[in-house]
């Protein structure tokens, strides 16, 4: 194998993995706005959850009408 077969083959490979790198990058950036999205949401959950539970009487509770 010529040293410019073996060049041109090694930059082959090397744009190949540029490009694998920007990919893996890209799919890692989303992921992380997602999760960061998500996060938000369930603190925001949370939050709501607890002013009601704030709301709601804190005592034995009553019996069903039926009885």
């Amino acid at each position: 194998m010529s040293d410019e077969a073996r060049l041109t083959r090694l930059e082959m490979r090397l744009s190949e993995q540029d490009a694998t790198i920007e990919d893996l990058n890209r799919v890692v950036t989303e992921q992380w706005r997602l999760i960061d999205r998500l996060t938000r949401q369930v603190a925001a959950l949370h939050e709501q959850v607890e002013t009601v539970a704030e709301r709601v009487p804190r005592g034995p509770e009553p019996p069903p009408p039926h009885y």
